[in-house]
C-alpha cells in the first residue's frame, strides 16, 4: 500500500509540475482577461505582512480558503478543510471534537499560531490551539501562511500562522441566512445569521448548533459524541474622516466524549475571543490602530477532575507609514497570560500551577520596500517575557519579478516557541528553568501567476535548537528539558485553475523531519501528502469532490510504531431549487477507509449529510 501511495504521489507531483509549463503560453495570451478569476487565484492577504498584499506580492508561501470554498465543502470540522493543504498535516484522536493537532511544515501544533480576526487563540497550559472546537460555519475565509512569522506575531509562530476570518457584512442591506440539516451518526446541524452594510456601518450576527452521537474512536469501543453551540457578533463603523471603530465577540461551548482506557469520559469546553479596535488616519501617510482583546480557552475534564482555564489579554498598537510605494509598520504589544483558577486534577499530586500569570512586552517593526522589479521585506521584533527572558527575532525576504507572470523569492527568518505553563509549572514535574525552543528557516520559492491559472513551488529547511522533551535529571526525576535538535526539510507544490465553470486546486507536500540526536524521523509527521479538489457548476447544480492522500508516519520517537498511509475521497453536490434556496449533499470518506493518524485511534468511516440553505 505504501508503495502504491509513493507511486501515486510521485505521478501527481510530476503532473502538477508539468501543469504550469503546459498552460504557460495560453495563459499569457489571456493575461488581460478575466480579472475576477485573477482576484480569486491571486487573492489579497493580510496575515503574511501585516498589510494588504496579493499572494504573489507577499513573498510568502500562502494559501487562501475563500468563502466559496467554505460554502462548497461545508465541512463538519475545520480540520477537514485544512488536511492536505500545502504544508499542512492533521493528527487526531478520532473524529468530531476529539483532541488533535494541526502542523505547519512539520512544526508541532504548539509551534504554530491560530488567529481569529487578528486575535490570537490558544491554551497557555497545553500551548496549542483547539481547532476541533470551532464551527466552520462561523467563518468565511482562512489564510494559511507557512514559514516563520515570529518577527510579526511573537512566540510560537515557527511553522506559520493560520488566520480565520468571520463574515464582515460587506453587502448592502440586511442579508439573512439559515441552514438546517443532519446525517450519519444521528447528526443534527442548524445555523442562522444576518449580515450587511448600512452607510458606513457593517455588521454580522450568527449562531449555530451541532450535535452528533459520533463513532467509536477505538476498535470495539462505544460511540463518542460531541456537541457545539456557537455565537458571533461583529460590527464596525467607518467615519467620513476615514477613522474606523469596531468590535468582535465569538464564543463556542459544548461537550466532547472521549475514550479513557476503554471507558467513556467527558470534557466540557469554552473557546472565546472578544476585542475592540480603533483606527485613525493621523495624516495622509500615517494610520494608527489600537486593538484591545481577550481570548479564553477553558476545559473541564470530569474524569481527571481538572479545570484548565487560559485567559489571554492583549493590547496591540500598530502604525503604518507610507512613502509612495514603500511602507513602514512599527508597533508595540503587551500580552498577559493567566491560568488563575486552574487545577490539574483531583489526585494528591495535582493542584494549581506554581505560577499562574506571565506578562510579555514587545516592540516590532517591518519595512515593505518596492524597487520594481525587486521587492524587499525586512522585520525585527523584541520580546521580553517575565517567565523565560527576552528574545529577538527577525526575517528578510527578497523578491524579483522575472517577467509579468513569474516571481522568484528567497527568505530567511527566525522564530521561537515559548514553553507552556505545563512545561514550566505543572505541579511536581514542571521545569521553570526551561528556555524557549529556537528555529531558523531558509526558503526559496517561485510563483507563476496567469489570468486563469497559478502555480507555486517552494523548498525550505528549518533548523530547531533546544527542543523541549522529557528527560531524567541527575537525581532520576523526569522533567521537561531542552535536550533535542532537529532539522526539517521539505518542498511544497500547489496549483489552481478557474475556467469554464471548473474550479481545480492541487497540492503536494514532501517532508523530511529528522531528529538530529538519533537520526530518526520526528513522530506523527507524514512523509508525503497530496490533495486534489475539483468542483463544477452546471446551471442550478454543482458537483465536486476532494482526494486527500498521505504517506506513512511514525507514532513514536524511536520509529518502532509505524502508521500506514491512507487515501480519502469526499464527494459533494448542490442544487439551487429556488431563488436563494440551495440543497447540499456531502459524503465524507466515501469509500469507508479506516485510518489512523494517532496509534489506536480510528477516525470516522463513511458519513453522509444533507442540508438546506437559505441566503446568498
Amino acid at each position: 500500500m505504501n508503495h502504491r501511495f509513493h507511486t501515486t504521489a510521485t505521478r501527481a507531483a510530476f503532473a502538477m509540475a508539468a501543469l504550469p509549463l503546459a498552460i504557460s503560453f495560453s495563459a499569457q495570451a489571456q493575461y488581460a482577461e478575466a480579472t475576477t478569476e485573477l482576484a480569486a487565484l491571486d487573492p489579497v492577504v493580510v496575515t503574511a505582512a501585516l498589510a494588504p498584499r496579493t499572494a504573489n506580492e507577499s513573498l510568502s508561501s500562502v494559501s487562501v480558503l475563500d468563502e466559496a470554498t467554505f460554502r462548497r465543502q461545508d465541512p463538519t470540522s475545520l480540520t477537514d478543510l485544512l488536511r492536505g493543504q500545502p504544508g499542512v498535516d492533521v493528527t487526531s484522536n478520532g473524529s468530531f471534537g476529539k483532541s488533535g493537532s494541526v502542523s505547519l511544515r512539520g512544526a508541532p501544533g504548539d509551534a504554530n499560531v491560530l488567529m481569529i480576526d487578528g486575535i490570537r487563540l490558544r491554551s497557555a497550559t497545553a500551548g496549542s490551539a483547539a481547532f476541533q472546537y470551532l464551527d466552520p460555519r462561523m467563518f468565511d475565509r482562512a489564510e494559511i501562511v507557512r514559514g516563520p512569522r515570529g518577527s510579526l506575531y511573537g512566540a510560537d509562530a515557527v511553522g506559520g500562522v493560520i488566520q480565520l476570518f468571520t463574515p464582515d457584512g460587506d453587502e448592502q442591506g440586511p442579508q439573512p441566512n439559515i441552514s438546517i440539516g443532519g446525517g450519519s451518526f444521528n447528526t443534527q446541524r442548524v445555523s442562522a445569521g444576518i449580515s450587511g452594510r448600512e452607510g458606513g456601518t457593517r455588521y454580522s450576527f450568527a449562531g449555530s448548533h451541532f450535535n452528533t452521537d459520533g463513532q467509536p474512536v477505538r476498535q470495539g469501543g462505544e460511540d463518542m459524541g460531541y456537541d457545539n453551540t456557537s455565537a458571533l457578533a461583529r460590527m464596525s463603523h467607518t467615519f467620513d474622516s476615514g477613522a474606523e471603530v469596531g468590535f468582535l465577540a465569538l464564543r463556542a461551548r459544548g461537550t466532547t466524549e472521549y475514550d479513557e482506557s476503554g471507558s467513556l469520559a467527558t470534557t466540557d469546553y469554552v473557546q472565546q475571543v472578544a476585542g475592540i479596535y480603533g483606527e485613525l488616519p493621523i495624516t495622509d501617510n500615517w494610520r494608527s490602530r489600537l486593538t484591545l482583546s481577550e481570548a479564553r480557552d477553558e476545559s473541564v475534564n470530569h474524569h481527571w477532575g481538572s479545570i484548565l482555564d487560559t485567559q489571554t489579554r492583549t493590547a496591540r498598537w500598530e502604525n503604518t507609514l507610507s512613502a509612495g510605494v514603500h511602507e513602514l509598520i512599527v508597533g508595540a504589544e503587551y500580552l498577559n497570560d493567566s491560568v488563575a483558577g486552574s487545577i490539574t486534577g483531583d489526585m494528591p499530586w495535582d493542584g494549581p500551577y506554581d505560577v499562574e500569570k506571565r506578562d510579555n512586552k514587545a516592540v516590532f517593526g517591518q519595512a515593505l520596500l518596492d524597487f520594481a522589479p525587486f521587492a524587499v521585506q525586512a522585520s525585527l521584533r523584541y520580546d521580553d517575557n517575565e517567565a523565560y527572558g527576552d528574545e529577538v527575532t527577525g526575517s528578510l525576504a527578497l523578491g524579483y519579478e522575472l517577467d509579468n507572470y513569474h516571481t522568484l523569492r528567497a527568505s530567511i527568518g527566525t522564530a521561537f516557541k515559548a514553553p507552556s505553563f505545563n512545561d514550566l509549572y505543572w505541579p511536581n514535574s514542571g521545569n521553570p528553568d526551561l528556555n524557549p525552543e529556537k528555529s531558523e528557516t531558509v526558503e526559496v520559492g517561485v510563483r507563476g501567476q496567469y489570468s486563469q491559472w497559478f502555480w507555486d513551488v517552494a523548498v525550505f529547511q528549518n533548523d530547531y535548537d533546544d527542543l523541549i522533551a522529557w528527560a531524567p535529571t541527575p537525581s532520576g526525576l523526569w522533567v521537561p528539558q531542552n535536550v533535542n535538535n532537529a532539522r526539517i526539510r521539505g518542498a511544497e507544490l500547489s496549483s489552481g485553475v478557474e475556467v469554464n465553470d471548473w474550479v481545480l486546486q492541487a497540492a503536494y507536500t514532501y517532508l523530511d523531519p529528522e531528529d538530529q540526536e538519533t537520526g530518526n524521523r520526528l513522530a506523527r509527521r507524514a512523509s508525503q501528502s497530496v490533495r486534489l479538489d475539483a468542483d463544477r457548476e452546471l446551471g442550478d447544480w454543482s458537483l465536486g469532490g476532494s482526494l486527500v492522500a498521505q504517506g506513512y508516519r511514525y507514532d513514536n520517537a524511536s520509529n518502532t510504531q509505524r502508521l500506514g498511509g491512507y487515501g480519502l475521497v469526499n464527494l459533494r453536490a448542490g442544487w439551487q431549487f429556488a431563488p436563494l434556496w440551495t440543497a447540499r449533499v456531502t459524503v465524507e470518506n466515501a469509500f469507508d477507509k479506516e485510518y489512523e493518524t494517532s496509534r489506536d485511534y480510528i477516525n470516522a468511516g463513511r458519513a453522509g449529510f444533507l442540508s438546506v440553505h437559505f441566503g446568498q
